[in-house]
């Protein structure tokens, strides 16, 4: 594994550790400033992702875009977005268990480098990996956890929104935590 961020982005783009590798047009390293105290972390590509090279592009990507801009970040600015796996699952299927354990030392080469203060698991894939793997996140979407000095929550996947609008409301109040927990822990943030 790369031990500066264009080894690791160029050892990621060569993969050839699952079979994703074999269907993906674009490896979806990451994006958004090296020096985030906050990183979002979602399951996998997407197909517009996929096409494009960048995560979270899509309608999802949109929708979260105006998440984040509720609460003054910004993948531009403030907030460094990656993925569990790098490539996409065939028809947007969850990642294997496999496919995860190939692809998970680039996202901790990827946390190594940036060292945040808080990780915000979009959705249940990437919480089980991250947080906790029996995590529920009908139930403990919004909840905290400190593991190795990080802050980590876990919020609906914005494509889980999409498809059920009801959960807006309980995302706001994540969000709303979200922020204020920037406040208690990060310090160029805002």
């Amino acid at each position: 594994m790369g031990k500066t961020w264009e080894e690791l982005e160029q050892a990621c783009l060569n993969c050839q550790r699952c079979a994703l590798a074999d269907t993906r047009h674009h490896v979806v390293f990451g994006m958004g400033p090296r020096n985030a105290e906050i990183m979002c972390i979602g399951e996998g590509p997407g197909e517009q992702e996929d096409l494009q090279g960048i995560p979270f592009v899509g309608r999802a990507g949109k929708l979260l875009d105006d998440m984040l801009e509720l609460i003054d970040l910004s993948r531009e600015s403030n907030v460094y977005i990656a993925n569990i796996v790098k490539c996409r699952p065939p028809q947007n299927r969850d990642p294997l268990n496999t496919e995860q354990d190939a692809c998970i030392d680039y996202l901790r080469a990827q946390v190594a480098l940036i060292r945040p203060k808080i990780i915000v698991c979009l959705g249940r894939i990437a919480a089980c990996r991250l947080i906790r793997e029996d995590f529920k996140i009908t139930k403990e979407h919004g909840t905290w956890v400190e593991k190795s000095g990080v802050w980590m929550t876990a919020v609906y996947h914005p494509a889980a929104i999409l498809r059920d609008p009801s959960k807006r409301p309980d995302t706001f109040l994540d969000l709303k935590s979200i922020q204020k927990k920037i406040q208690d822990v990060c310090t160029h943030t805002y």
